[in-house]
């Protein structure tokens, strides 16, 4: 396995895009439509513009910190050069806990999907399938990853649009709400806003995944610019999807409380607009953008353990080399599919409670760092200067924060223990805070 420190240039802003958009999954819009509705009192789409809000205050210093700092790192080298290295680490472990699971969530949901369709087969030929396909994929390198990522957003895509235009044709013919153009979704007078917000603080976490695109810097050309734009078109071309189908879904089926099941409330919508076949459609789609989400994922765990690795974060022979004919940080991507078996024994429900926590840590640091690094370290404290860096990052953590904190109890409880044992990891490598962690040679 080579020691190289430098990965090939060879993604652009498409690619980069695609990427985000694969981890995000967009359809997820329909799977969490039902619940959705439910907590928002049938405000779905509000509650979307609300949580676009939130995120586009993130992705914005995600935006501004890449432009200086563009490190496959992501939020761990942010915040290791921005504000100091013990930060740096926590975050980096952290953030491993939000891209490790999320593999091992769409794996458990691809094994539901098809072990649902075909029960002959037994779970875990599923789960294991899918883990190698991912695995080979990310092995070969980004080009590859990038031919798949097309195919899976525009698969998802043309799905969103079909639904679209048979959600229009049922509203014209007399169904649902009968009129294409109601303000109800987004805020019903007779419902206090309240119910809103709490849409809201389910609905960020559809966003997870613009950030994803931070961790391809190194393999970017012109990171500086590329990355900045790519992380708000996902941000915002995602948010846009997800108010869109969620406007249309509202109107065709505008009481909530009629759902069979809040948890297939989508595929009773699908159903209804475009029947059976329409439906198996759906599914479809659902374990092709799992796929998606699970490769993205995994790839951007691996280049963060890389950064850390190289760093001396963790062990370089392991965590810091890439493979001499791939260029891939191999060993990072087999250790994360040897974690991801624990999706054999491990339950949907706990795996889910781990993800948000540390993606929500990592969102406050990476504002945080934003404040360091250009108005406190580099002093730009202009009217102009104030505005961007320490209004704008501090609604953004301060956004982030809140959503940390109405966490639910497992999130909170399994986070902790997470970052707990990480704290301690740390404790040993720095021998008791006597010496600072390894840091990153960057000029910035």
């Amino acid at each position: 396995m080579s020691q190289a420190k430098e990965m090939n240039r060879s993604l652009r802003l498409i690619h980069v895009v695609l990427f985000g958009f694969s981890f995000m999954a967009l359809a997820t819009v329909f799977s969490t439509y039902g619940i959705a509705a439910e907590l928002s009192h049938g405000m779905v789409p509000g509650a979307y513009l609300v949580a676009l809000i939130v995120m586009l205050f993130t992705a914005y210093s995600y935006g501004q910190m890449s432009k200086s700092i563009p490190s496959a790192g992501s939020a761990y080298a942010y915040t290791q050069k921005a504000i100091n290295p013990y930060v740096g680490f926590l975050v980096g472990w952290a953030i491993l806990m939000d891209y490790l699971f999320i593999s091992m969530v769409n794996y458990l949901l691809f094994g539901i999907f098809f072990s649902a369709a075909f029960p002959a087969v037994p779970n875990y030929v599923w789960v294991l399938g899918m883990l190698i396909v991912v695995t080979v994929i990310n092995v070969k390198g980004v080009k590859l990853a990038t031919k798949a990522n097309a195919f899976i957003t525009i698969f998802a895509v043309a799905f969103i649009l079909l639904f679209i235009g048979l959600s229009i044709k049922e509203i014209l013919g007399g169904a649902g709400t009968g009129t294409l153009l109601s303000l109800k979704p987004f805020y019903n007078p007779e419902e206090p806003a309240s119910f809103i917000i709490a849409g809201a603080a389910l609905l960020c976490f559809s966003f997870l995944g613009f950030d994803s695109a931070t961790a391809f810097a190194e393999e970017t050309v012109q990171p500086e610019k590329t990355i900045p734009r790519a992380v708000f078109i996902i941000t915002l071309v995602g948010g846009a999807i997800f108010i869109t189908v969620s406007y249309f879904a509202q109107n065709i089926w505008p009481d909530y409380s009629t759902f069979a099941n809040p948890d297939s409330a989508a595929h009773e919508i699908i159903t209804f607009v475009g029947g059976k076949t329409f439906s198996s459609a759906f599914l479809a789609v659902y374990a092709v953008t799992a796929f998606g989400s699970a490769m993205s994922s995994q790839a951007s765990a691996s280049r963060v353990l890389y950064a850390m690795g190289r760093d001396g974060q963790l062990p370089s022979q392991f965590f810091g080399s890439l493979h001499p004919k791939y260029n891939t940080p191999v060993n990072n991507i087999l250790l994360i599919s040897a974690i991801s078996l624990l999706a054999l024994f491990l339950s949907l429900s706990l795996v889910a409670s781990f993800i948000n926590f540390g993606a929500f840590l990592a969102f406050t640091s990476v504002n945080i760092a934003v404040i360091a690094y250009y108005y406190v370290r580099k002093k730009q404290r202009s009217v102009k200067g104030t505005i961007l860096y320490l209004i704008i990052p501090s609604i953004g953590a301060l956004l982030d924060v809140w959503l940390l904190v109405n966490l639910d109890v497992h999130s909170k409880v399994l986070g902790g223990i997470w970052f707990a044992v990480g704290f301690m990891y740390m404790l040993v490598l720095t021998k008791g805070f006597r010496q600072k962690p390894p840091v990153m040679d960057l000029s910035a």
